[in-house]
């Protein structure tokens, strides 16, 4: 099987069950800033993170491949690949558990700090840009992929600062 089809070279792209969509279409733009979110978390991998950050971050890789295939099918009526309430709470837990163990916020920060904690500051304004498209959209889709997003950047916030608990963080002042 070739990688290329060809059948994307007029700038039409296919969703689940046959539907051609332009690929400037907002439904496009989000699952791709969602793909762009999937590689950055990946860089954050690979540049090297605790165990625990490293073993969230694998879970939230595969949810988007979800969170994707639930973004490329129009038909609400479809269950299968959708994002769920149980992810939902799965991220919340997440964010407690680790935000209990840093330093209470009492200014903004800015992004950056280590290499992983800049990394994933990347990856939540991409998530933030999905966001965006997503809410867009109405509703046109999954409303708990709309809030999956919302919970993944505050998750991605936390673990950036909890990658850089070894470096003082920047903080924000007017």
């Amino acid at each position: 099987m070739k990688i290329y089809t060809k059948s994307g070279d007029s700038g039409m792209t296919g969703l689940q069950g046959g539907m051609r969509v332009p690929k400037s279409s907002r439904r496009i733009a989000a699952y791709g800033s969602l793909d762009e979110a999937n590689t950055v978390i990946g860089m954050a991998i690979a540049a090297g993170t605790y165990v625990h950050i490293q073993s969230i971050l694998d879970r939230i890789q595969r949810d988007l491949f979800i969170l994707g295939a639930d973004m490329s099918n129009p038909d609400l009526t479809m269950k299968a690949n959708r994002v769920t309430s149980e992810m939902i709470v799965s991220l919340e837990c997440d964010i407690d558990k680790v935000d209990d163990a840093l330093p209470p916020l009492t200014n903004f920060i800015l992004p950056g700090g280590t290499i992983t904690g800049s990394i994933l500051h990347n990856a939540r304004a991409v998530v933030r840009r999905a966001e965006t498209h997503m809410a867009d959209m109405g509703d046109d889709i999954n409303p708990l992929c709309l809030v999956y997003v919302n919970r993944l950047s505050d998750l991605l916030f936390v673990l950036a600062r909890a990658s850089n608990l070894d470096k003082p963080e920047s903080v924000w002042r007017p």
